[in-house]
């Protein structure tokens, strides 16, 4: 079925291409013809409607007028991986965080490539804030979309020694999305801050691209804020530390997955809070002293989370596969298996906690008796390479350029890391400069027109 259409972009693209106006307004036409309930005449009035604003846009688009013109790098976000949770993913966000200012008492900023941002307030304490996306693929299953994306957001919350205090939500649906959908969605987030006791503050609710983009896809997601009085950066972690995985039955990923390869049945196992409740169990248990760090198996799996958190802490970390392979949900793990799914690569929504050998033991203890599974899965090092212990020898664990492909879609679009990655990463770099170098003519003209005032 076809979810969404953007008409503008479409006339972009076939102006670019140097068709003709009647054969571009026929294209549209048929697009809009396919969504709406609408006569030919209708939908070609609209469609020259677009084409005249499309037309009449083009100078602004030229860089007539400063600040305008897009700024292009040449490089897709497809193509480079953005969003997919790899290393092609993770350059593009380092490159973001250089807009990032950490002068103004920022304890975690971007820059800190973390699981959530921190700034200290005056008169001590600690504000803890998260924004999160909900899972592109579940624009047709919005509940799910918005339990596993408020989810998330606590989640992160938590692992930085957080308690969420407050949500806000920004959902975006396309022009012919029925207005269920927005209430569904907000169905999947009210349950899960109803149940950790948080309230939604406010947010936004609009349609994708106004009336230029037609279908029934949403899109959107929620900022988490939280009190926190002291943090679990990545940073603290300690060569030496003990390593403890809780069990994870996967959020968004997951449900994509049992959803597009006929396993539905298996979206339940993520519906739980168990994450939620493990980090309440070490946050109000005697063991916060002996905590260095706290994450979540999500960014392109443990493989890329252990090379992340030791980057930061400047570590390495050997686990074995045995006991990490058993901290993942029983019919989790046989449908990514059946699936040919590597487990290690993609987001398992597992608790990790960095902690002190006796610490671990402890916290293992008091999980059980909570009923949530964990196990010590293995220790950081004083080597940087992350390395795994497997029946067959110990091999080292390396991220990939994207998470691994878990629908079938992917399994055609991920084709490993692209050979030009270097030229690519120049590129990228070049139109990063290109916007800093805009954000300071911008700051320049502001205070000049200011002064002049």
């Amino acid at each position: 079925m076809i979810v969404m259409s953007d008409l503008e972009g479409l006339a972009r693209k076939m102006f670019s291409r140097g068709l003709a106006r009647k054969d571009i307004e026929k294209r549209l036409a048929d697009e809009i013809l396919d969504f709406k309930d609408t006569s030919v005449p209708d939908a070609r009035r609209l469609s020259s409607a677009v084409i005249d604003e499309v037309e009449s846009s083009r100078g602004a688009l030229e860089g007539e007028i400063p600040f305008m013109a897009p700024i292009y790098s040449g490089i897709t976000m497809g193509n480079q991986g953005v969003g997919c949770r790899g290393t092609g993913d993770f350059f593009v966000h380092g490159l973001i965080a250089d807009f990032s200012d950490s002068s103004r008492g920022v304890i975690l900023s971007p820059r800190d490539m973390d699981d959530a941002g921190a700034i200290g307030v005056d008169g001590g304490g600690i504000i803890v804030a998260k924004m999160e996306g909900m899972h592109s693929r579940l624009s047709d299953f919005p509940f799910l979309a918005g339990f596993h994306v408020t989810r998330a957001a606590f989640r992160d919350l938590y692992v930085k020694g957080a308690v969420p205090a407050g949500l806000l939500v920004d959902i975006h649906l396309a022009d012919d999305a029925d207005v269920g959908k927005l209430f569904d969605f907000m169905a999947g987030v009210a349950t899960v801050c109803d149940a950790a006791g948080c309230p939604i503050l406010g947010g936004s609710t609009l349609r994708i691209g106004g009336d230029m983009v037609i279908g029934t896809r949403i899109t959107g997601g929620v900022s988490a804020i939280g009190a926190a009085g002291v943090i679990f950066p990545r940073r603290d972690v300690q060569k030496g530390d003990a390593i403890v995985m809780t069990e994870g039955a996967g959020g968004g990923t997951i449900c994509t997955t049992a959803i597009y390869s006929g396993h539905p049945e298996v979206v339940q196992e993520t519906l739980n809070l168990k994450f939620l409740t493990a980090s309440k169990i070490i946050l109000e248990g005697g063991w916060k002293s002996s905590i260095h760090c706290m994450a979540d198996v999500t960014n392109g799996g443990l493989r890329a989370d252990l090379h992340e958190i030791g980057g930061e802490a400047g570590c390495g970390a050997v686990v074995v596969e045995s006991r990490v392979s058993s901290m993942v949900n029983g019919r989790v793990k046989v449908l990514l298996d059946e699936s040919g799914i590597d487990y290690l690569g993609v987001s398992l929504d597992s608790l990790l906690i960095f902690c002190t050998g006796e610490a671990a033991e402890g916290i293992v203890l008091d999980l059980r008796k909570a009923g949530i599974r964990s196990t010590v899965i293995g220790r950081t090092t004083k080597s940087p390479e992350v390395r795994i212990e497997r029946d067959s020898g110990v091999s080292e664990l390396l991220p990939r350029f994207r998470e691994s492909a878990y629908t079938r879609v992917k399994m055609v679009v991920d084709t490993g890391e692209p050979s030009n990655a270097p030229e690519m990463e120049r590129m990228l770099r070049k139109a990063v400069d290109h916007a800093m170098a805009r954000k300071k003519e911008a700051m320049d003209l502001i205070r000049r027109t200011e002064a002049s005032a």
